[in-house]
């Protein structure tokens, strides 16, 4: 880098080292967070792409989660995902942790919930960084802390007509199911 000056200070444990420049586009942006949305209407992936448009970022991730048709072997007919209460704010502590361990320049995650078919967009995510590997490891983060820690639930319809419940404390999965 020509004329401009960089430091590195460890790797906070992430496995990379933060860069530090003097440039701002090296830096993640101030309020990074454009969209968090937890609706029971259709996603889409073009408005979460837009959201995190950035001049200053270099890299995009992108994460779209569709609902398959099956599961751990077993044919999925549908499926519907119920949320509690404190979800939206939960999305936003995940996102606001995301962003302070990564130099996010934009980051946005909307969450379906109520009754999907096979095909629909259940969850959508992206993030942009000032480098790509930056903006893949983000986007990971993003979406593995979601679905780890927004109580957000699913509940499945098997083509056979068995029903499971995922994500929920205590419930028994399928016994002819592995997960």
């Amino acid at each position: 880098m020509t004329g401009m000056a960089q430091t590195y200070d460890g790797d906070h444990g992430s496995g990379h080292r933060r860069v530090h420049s003097d440039h701002p586009g090296e830096l993640g942006a101030e309020d990074p967070i454009r969209l968090l949305e937890i609706r029971d209407a259709p996603l889409s992936v073009d408005e979460v792409f837009a959201a995190v448009g950035d001049h200053a970022a270099g890299g995009t991730a992108l994460f779209v989660g569709t609902v398959r048709d099956h599961d751990g072997g077993a044919g999925v007919a549908r499926l519907g995902y119920s949320s509690h209460p404190t979800a939206e704010a939960e999305l936003r502590r995940v996102a606001e942790k995301v962003a302070a361990d990564h130099p996010v320049r934009a980051l946005a995650a909307v969450h379906r919930v109520g009754d999907l078919e096979v095909g629909d967009l259940a969850v959508v995510v992206a993030v942009s960084c000032p480098h790509r590997a930056e903006a893949f490891d983000a986007c990971r983060k993003l979406i593995d802390d979601l679905k780890h820690e927004v109580p957000i639930w699913k509940h499945q319809t098997f083509t056979d007509g068995a029903e499971e419940w995922v994500g929920v404390q205590g419930a028994a999965p399928r016994p002819d199911v592995t997960p």
